[in-house]
């Protein structure tokens, strides 16, 4: 989650789609838009800080809630990682208020 944070900060595309999940709705063979969509993003928004609230680590299954601070206010999320083929990839998240 720290390196995914990282990645969007500094706009780095190629990890960020390099450790989604294909099932993630984010998710998209075009690859421009979806690199796009990525740094309009990141650039769009200040990072601020990351709190880790909670890490469940299984053997191919992980979740992590997280607190990001951006300029525009604080995003809540329960994010679930699987291990494909020994890497962690995003899978999906869930927003809290």
């Amino acid at each position: 989650m720290r390196s995914r944070y990282s990645a969007f900060a500094l706009g780095l595309a190629d990890y960020i789609m390099a450790t989604t999940h294909p099932n993630n709705p984010d998710y998209t063979e075009d690859r421009e838009k979806w690199i796009t969509s990525i740094l309009d993003f990141s650039h769009n928004n200040q990072f601020i800080g990351l709190k880790i609230n909670d890490f469940i680590d299984g053997e191919n299954e992980a979740f992590v809630t997280f607190e990001a601070s951006l300029e525009g206010g604080l995003l809540k999320e329960k994010s679930r990682f699987l291990k494909v083929e020994g890497k962690w990839l995003y899978e999906s998240g869930e927003f809290n208020a």
